[in-house]
């Protein structure tokens, strides 16, 4: 009896030593438990990884330096999603140029505060924020060509500062009637450049002289 005791508690210990030991980890499921090896571990944490650069929302916006319309994704983070990052392209017309041009804009928007308007409508009073934009065009330059005096302009023409305000108004689509979006934001900014800022200083500008108005709609997916 002893004996049988004694290697029964020892084939014991050893199977829980086992257990503890063996690369997986338990999860419980209701009244089963389910073992999943450190390899499916690592390729949940990496689809996780992947899925927060799915883009959260779309936009489209209508002037503002950078373009005529420009189309791009972006995400929301933040307490109460206060802060969005964009990347757009924008489309320039050829105007007085020869040809067409593309912009690429990267944009941080930042919405401190809202007030709710019943359960559907939300404004948001105050937002803000920056962007940079390039031109895809060989006219536009990072540093001065050779044929310019040292110094004769002392910026670049290829990269473009913007600082914005404005306002939004965000409006919720009713779970039934969802398709693609479940809310669609319109929103107004008023902006400028550091180029307009430094012409606004020495050369006394009028306010419609260096400030842009654009108009945006935003459509969030989730």
């Amino acid at each position: 009896m002893s004996t049988n005791w004694s290697v029964s508690s020892l084939w014991t210990c050893l199977c829980v030593l086992c257990f503890l030991a063996a690369p997986s980890a338990v999860r419980a499921s209701g009244d089963t438990l389910s073992i999943r090896s450190r390899h499916e571990l690592r390729v949940e944490r990496y689809r996780y990884a992947w899925s927060r650069l799915i883009p959260h929302y779309s936009k489209v916006q209508y002037a503002g330096g950078m373009g005529l319309v420009s189309l791009g994704i972006g995400w929301d983070y933040g307490r109460n999603q206060q802060w969005e990052t964009d990347m757009m392209l924008g489309i320039i017309p050829r105007y007085s140029s020869d040809e067409a041009k593309l912009a690429f804009t990267i944009k941080e928007n930042f919405t401190p505060w809202s007030l709710p308007l019943g359960s559907s409508v939300r404004v948001y009073p105050f937002s803000g924020g920056i962007y940079f934009n390039t031109v895809f065009n060989n006219e536009f330059w990072t540093t001065e060509p050779d044929r310019y005096p040292s110094g004769y302009y002392g910026f670049s023409t290829r990269l473009r500062t913007h600082l914005f305000v404005g306002q939004r108004v965000r409006f919720m689509i009713p779970d039934r009637k969802r398709v693609f979006s479940n809310s669609i934001t319109f929103y107004y900014e008023l902006s400028t450049c550091d180029l307009y800022l430094i012409s606004a200083v020495t050369n006394h500008l009028r306010p419609r002289d260096y400030l842009r108005l654009s108009f945006g709609l935003k459509l969030a997916v989730f």
